[in-house]
């Protein structure tokens, strides 16, 4: 088994009576990409903020890379490496210039600093782009720079908060094939993400709500886990047939999935005649009704309800 990257017990932050973070438990490992989900406000930032030794646990424990976040905030910040969300290196340098700034804030110099920017302009596809201001990169490269940045001084653990948010889907592709190549070179990689299609590319997953873990593990395992059977229903018109279906007994919750609707449902109970039934009375045309596997945003939805639920 690999070496521990991370280990969070009881990890707690209190902002006043609101609970950001309550009471979190998980382990990661080295060579590992860990998907930390949750939708916003769910404690996902604040998690990242306090494992990074920027903010202070109100209680429980953290270790990353062996050093407490509180006892060692400064040595955990020189031994990770972070991506956040919003670009923020330098527009008006080329992508070469920010990096040989940043690897000089790193500590890097001379012929260290040229052969590392080096080798990470070829790990990330950047080296033909080293003489482009990085403000006329597109959202993509600009992600690719950030990593690039990132791993400048070697670090064992990466953390990357919302990554591909805002880049296309084939410059997400590529974003994470760069991340399976990190992990290959046994890095371990912390990705907060609110896209349900990317957690399924995470080895273990975390997911959050209003700042406790409601599931982890394997992706595979928390499908597997779904009680419900997942029916998917063609229909039209789609956001009233949501609605409606939301009503028939045994369903415990609809997710719209663009042009169909995902009915989770007791697996011991049938709905056929009643969803015919429903259609039938307020006008809506079924299409096709399949069962399917569950997803990963099936195990969310089903999850969220259960929340709503027992808050009320």
């Amino acid at each position: 088994m690999r070496e521990i990257a991370i280990e969070v017990k009881d990890l707690t932050r209190k902002f006043g009576t609101l609970v950001a973070v309550n009471r979190v438990n998980f382990t990661m490992r080295y060579g590992e990409i860990f998907g930390y989900l949750g939708a916003n406000g769910a404690g996902k930032s604040t998690t990242i903020r306090m494992l990074c030794g920027i903010l202070e646990p109100t209680s429980g424990t953290a270790t990353v890379g062996g050093f407490d976040v509180v006892k060692n905030p400064e040595k955990i910040k020189q031994a990770i490496g972070y991506v956040s969300q919003k670009f923020s290196l330098y527009s008006d340098l080329t992508v070469k210039e920010n990096l040989e700034f940043y690897g000089r804030v790193y500590g890097l110099y001379s012929d260290v600093l040229k052969s590392r920017i080096t080798e990470v302009m070829k790990l990330t596809g950047l080296d033909e782009y080293q003489s482009q201001m990085a403000g006329n990169l597109s959202g993509g490269w600009k992600q690719r720079l950030a990593v690039a940045n990132g791993i400048l001084h070697k670090p064992r653990i990466l953390f990357l908060d919302e990554p591909t948010a805002g880049i296309d889907p084939l410059s997400r592709r590529a974003l994470w094939e760069l991340l399976y190549r990190l992990a290959e070179e046994d890095i371990a990689l912390f990705v907060t993400t609110h896209y349900m299609e990317e957690a399924e590319r995470c080895n273990n997953i975390v997911i959050m709500s209003q700042g406790r873990v409601l599931r982890q593990g394997q992706p595979k395992d928390l499908k597997a886990q779904v009680k419900e059977n997942v029916i998917e229903v063609e229909c039209q018109p789609l956001m009233k047939a949501s609605r409606v279906f939301q009503d028939i007994p045994g369903v415990v919750g609809v997710t719209v999935y663009g042009t169909t609707l995902h009915l989770n449902v007791k697996k011991e109970i049938s709905i056929d005649s009643f969803l015919n039934e429903k259609a039938k009375k307020e006008g809506i045309t079924v299409k096709s009704v399949h069962h399917i596997s569950a997803s990963l945003e099936d195990v969310f939805a089903t999850l969220q309800e259960g929340e709503a639920v027992a808050n009320h």
